[in-house]
């Protein structure tokens, strides 16, 4: 397995299971989930709750909307470790609101931050995998805080798999590997 890798994928493409499926069943494994619970969105929490189905009993789990940041839970990593962390687009949503971002502000803090993640993913000890939403492939957003996502998560793609050693596409359930 590789270092560091990078599972990206459309909407229901495969590309969490595909992930989880590169993870042993041991507890060296932390999943890192950054979605952000929402008990008024019953289809929300269904999703969350099909994600934690699937993840064996022995991986330990933390929560980055209420807890350590994405950034530092790398940096602590130590090398027996395996984080596998589902994911970035949701990471960035929490990122964006933080920073006030949606409706034309600053875009500099969220700059900063993805700097952060992406120098404390370079110098992890851990093995790190990432899961990712493709979603620069056609559709142009209506809204402004729709391309400002788009953009967004486009940069920080780009930035994360510049310091991943394989980055795969998921598409119809078909790993591509690109890297």
């Amino acid at each position: 397995m590789s270092r560091r890798t990078l599972v990206l994928g459309g909407a229901r493409s495969g590309k969490s299971a595909h992930a989880e499926g590169l993870a042993p069943a041991d507890p060296s494994v932390t999943y890192v989930a950054t979605a952000r619970r929402r008990e008024d969105d019953t289809d929300w929490e269904a999703r969350i709750a099909e994600h934690t189905r699937r993840r064996p009993e022995c991986w330990k789990t933390v929560e980055t909307a209420d807890g350590p940041a994405l950034p530092d839970l790398l940096t602590d990593a130590r090398s027996d470790e395996l984080l596998l962390v589902d994911d970035l687009a949701t990471w960035l949503t929490d990122v964006l609101d933080t920073a006030n971002a949606w409706d034309g502000g600053e875009t500099g803090p969220v700059r900063a931050e993805v700097d952060r993640l992406t120098k404390a993913l370079a110098g992890s000890a851990a093995r790190v995998v990432l899961v990712s939403a493709e979603v620069g492939l056609g559709v142009h957003p209506a809204t402004p805080s729709g391309r400002l996502f788009r953009d967004e998560l486009g940069r920080l793609n780009a930035r994360v798999a510049e310091v991943c050693d394989t980055v795969t596409l998921l598409v119809a359930g078909i790993p591509l590997r690109l890297r």
